[in-house]
C-alpha cells in the first residue's frame, strides 16, 4: 500500500489527478492573501487546503524510505529535509502557531508547481537549467561575492559621506546604515527608485559608479548562463538523435 502511495505522489503520468488536485490546493489557498478584507469564504478555504496539505505532508513522511533510500532513518531525516520544512511551513499559520503574518510563505509552496513541468514537453528543458546552475556554480558564487562585497563597499561609503539630512529638501536620507544598503543594492541592480538619493558630489559620483558596476554585475552570469544553457541543449539534442 505504501508504495503504491509513493507512485501516486511522485508520479508524472499525463493529467494525473493528485497534481491537479495539489496544484488547485495551492492556488486557491493563496486567493485569501490578494484581498485585505476578510469573508467568510475564506475560511472555508483555509480549512479544506490547509487538509490537503496536511494529508500529503503526513503520506510523503510515511513513504520517507522509498524517497530517501536510507531505512528507518528516512523517517527520521525526511522532516528536515528542504520540501518537508516547506510544506510544514505552509501548514503552521493555518494553525495559528505561528505569527499570522507568516501566512505569506504558504506561496513557497507554488514551488511545487515544479512537479508539473514533467507533465509537458519542456521538462527536459527545466533539468538542463538546473544543470546549468549546478555546473556554473563557481562563477555564479563568485560573481555573487563580488556583488556583495561592492554593495557593502558602497552603503559604507554613501553612509558616511552622506548628510543623513537633505540640505536642500530637509528630507532624512541614510538615517540608518539598513538605508544606505538598501540604496546601494537598488542602485547595482540598476533600479533605482528615486525615493532616496545622494546630496553630496562625492556621494552622487559613487552613485554613478555603482549603475556602472551594476550593469556589469548583471550581464555576467546572464552572459555565463545562456552560453552554458544553449550548450546543454546543443548535448540534448545530439544525445536524442544519438538514441
Amino acid at each position: 500500500m505504501r508504495k503504491k502511495i509513493y507512485g501516486l505522489l511522485e508520479s508524472a503520468r499525463d493529467g494525473d489527478w493528485y497534481d491537479i488536485l495539489m496544484l488547485v490546493a495551492i492556488l486557491v489557498s493563496v486567493v485569501p492573501l490578494m484581498f485585505v478584507e476578510e469573508y467568510p469564504v475564506f475560511r472555508v478555504i483555509e480549512i479544506v487546503t490547509v487538509s490537503i496539505f496536511i494529508v500529503d505532508y503526513i503520506l510523503r513522511w510515511i513513504t520517507a524510505d522509498y524517497r530517501l533510500q536510507k531505512g528507518g532513518w528516512s523517517f527520521v531525516i525526511y522532516p528536515f529535509t528542504a520540501w518537508a520544512v516547506i510544506d510544514l511551513l505552509s501548514i503552521l499559520p493555518a494553525l495559528s502557531l505561528i505569527n499570522r503574518g507568516f501566512k505569506i510563505l504558504r506561496i513557497t509552496r507554488l514551488l511545487r508547481i515544479l512537479r508539473l513541468f514533467k507533465l509537458i514537453r519542456y521538462s527536459d528543458k527545466i533539468e538542463v537549467l538546473g544543470k546549468v546552475i549546478r555546473k556554473e556554480k563557481g562563477v555564479l558564487l563568485t560573481v555573487l561575492g563580488i556583488a556583495v562585497f561592492y554593495v557593502f563597499v558602497t552603503a559604507l561609503i554613501m553612509f558616511n559621506v552622506e548628510p543623513h539630512v537633505n540640505p536642500v529638501t530637509g528630507a532624512t536620507t541614510f538615517a540608518t546604515f539598513f538605508d544606505a544598503l538598501y540604496w546601494a543594492t537598488v542602485t547595482l541592480t540598476t533600479v533605482g527608485y528615486g525615493d532616496m538619493i545622494p546630496a553630496t558630489d562625492i556621494g552622487r559620483f559613487v552613485s554613478m559608479l555603482s549603475s556602472l558596476f551594476g550593469v556589469a554585475i548583471i550581464a555576467l552570469p546572464s552572459g555565463v548562463i545562456t552560453a552554458s544553457y544553449l550548450e546543454e541543449l546543443r548535448n540534448l539534442k545530439k544525445n536524442k538523435k544519438d538514441e
